[in-house]
């Protein structure tokens, strides 16, 4: 058993999401969207590197010593099986595990709103799921995937940095390749995947303006592309990507997003009323033709107002999920506030008086 097993199995038992190690501090837990040390000495550079080395393989010990940061999944017996981030900084080495449940949840399980259940159905184009860093755009992907999986006979191909959830083809035959490790990057894999009689390509993350376009080649062809990007909103994901185009291709991109994007979620994870976890919320675009009219005029500021109107097409904006969820009690009202855009719209419901001013000060 590796040393490192033993914090990962205590992360694992208190419910943790993910476990931090870094040179000058004690082993740290995220709980409930918080930080917490564990009870345990500060870690020194050549201690945590002794644990770190023990579970990379020879490839990505090669990797480290030549200043690479590496991302990897890792299992372990007993312990269960994590995204891991080995990484340098200004002390030394530091090292992140995220852990990922055994078993796929169903949209479901997540309380997703059934426009995510509705946009999975789709076989052709783009659906985007998007957010921050630590927002669970993976498992929200993991669970559209599997639900194809129990659905439909076709072939799909994902992409990954690294590999989380492992799925098991049902109806569905599912083949997952790792960045990295089966292929070099997003763009050269979804090259590779074109060539394969892909029905649905899944694309962990669209990183620049190669994997980009290459994925909206796949989505016009007659696959449906599912992919995340780490955008906040609908319509900053819908301008990052014609942001990233060159200025030549932009106008063949809106009118590309116009045609064959199917829906945007952007999500974010608030504590739940309860205080016992986190919950999802999400903002979520459904293309209309009202939407893709403005997209095409280059009116993507109004897409919100169309949005806010738009409950039948399965359309949100954040704030009006974020206000669904304290209603029904779902959702802390104090961390609902601090993710809502309108804030004044929320002040009512805020029980720490502290968080007005604070939030004020920062430019909320």
């Amino acid at each position: 058993m590796a040393r490192i097993d033993a914090f990962l199995k205590l992360g694992r038992e208190q419910g943790c999401s993910d476990v931090h190690l870094a040179v000058g501090s004690p082993p740290l837990l995220r709980m409930n969207g918080e930080i917490m040390p564990i009870r345990f000495r500060e870690l020194g550079d050549r201690e945590l590197l002794g644990y770190v080395f023990e579970i990379l393989s020879e490839n990505l010990k090669q990797r480290y010593r030549l200043g690479e940061d590496l991302d990897f999944s890792y299992m372990a017996e007993g312990v269960g099986r994590f995204r891991a981030n080995v990484f340098r900084k200004a002390t030394g080495i530091g090292a992140s595990f995220r852990h990922i449940p055994s078993l796929v949840p169903s949209l479901g399980d997540l309380g997703l709103p059934p426009v995510v259940h509705r946009l999975a159905e789709h076989r052709q184009g783009m659906v985007l799921v998007t957010g921050s860093t630590g927002t669970g755009k993976s498992t929200t992907l993991a669970a559209m995937l599997d639900l194809i999986n129990g659905q439909d006979a076709l072939n799909v191909i994902t992409l990954e940095d690294p590999i989380e959830f492992i799925h098991e083809s049902r109806k569905a035959q599912i083949v997952q390749r790792e960045i990295g490790t089966h292929v070099p990057g997003f763009s050269e894999g979804l090259r590779s995947a074109l060539r394969e009689d892909p029905d649905v390509i899944l694309v962990g993350e669209l990183r620049d303006p190669d994997s980009i376009m290459m994925a909206m080649v796949a989505a016009e062809t007659g696959h449906l592309v599912l992919a995340t990007l780490h955008t906040t909103t609908a319509v900053k994901t819908i301008d990052r990507i014609i942001d990233a185009l060159p200025a030549e291709q932009r106008e063949q991109g809106k009118s590309f997003l116009a045609n064959n994007l199917r829906g945007v979620i952007s999500q974010v994870l608030v504590r739940s009323a309860e205080g016992g976890g986190r919950r999802v919320v999400v903002e979520s675009l459904a293309m209309t033709p009202a939407v893709a009219q403005m997209l095409l005029s280059d009116k993507t500021h109004q897409i919100p107002s169309v949005m806010q109107t738009g409950r039948e097409a399965g359309m949100q904006l954040l704030d009006q999920g974020l206000l669904d969820g304290i209603q029904r009690k779902l959702i802390d009202p104090d961390d609902a506030y601090l993710y809502a855009q309108d804030k004044k719209a929320f002040q009512r419901f805020v029980t720490d008086a502290s968080l007005l001013p604070r939030v004020g000060l920062a430019g909320g």
